[in-house]
């Protein structure tokens, strides 16, 4: 077969390199955006740091402190200042973003990806 590599994914060694190093495998494509696996992220734990969102997400934290920004300018975020750090609370109730999950609301994207027991659990 052909000698072209493209869409391919990377070999196991950098998948394997990337679990040594505590950092999420790279993959080539996923099915939720950036926007979402942070969401998520400060779903699940609502004082965690930009720094370990941008690990787990695979980005930069730049980009995560871009993103939260964005989150909280619609309204998906709210920010609230404990001492030193920053807590955020999830607005559930809102509508997905996109026409077509647009009729679904952040807290099914919750329960979809961590199951109803850790939402209610988690008070949000």
């Amino acid at each position: 077969m052909g000698g072209s590599r493209i869409g391919r994914r990377k070999p196991a060694k950098g998948r394997a390199e990337a679990a040594r190093q505590g950092r999420p495998p790279e993959v080539a494509w996923t099915f939720l955006t950036n926007h979402a696996h942070v969401l998520l992220c400060i779903a699940r734990e609502p004082e965690v740091r930009m720094r370990d969102v941008a690990t787990l997400v695979g980005i930069t934290e730049r980009a995560v402190q871009r993103i939260v920004s964005e989150l909280e300018e619609a309204g998906y975020l709210e920010r609230i200042r404990h001492g030193r750090r920053n807590r955020y609370e999830v607005r559930t109730s809102l509508p997905l973003r996109h026409p077509v999950e647009g009729h679904q609301r952040i807290s099914g994207l919750i329960d979809f990806v961590f199951g109803r027991q850790e939402r209610d659990g988690r008070g949000h």
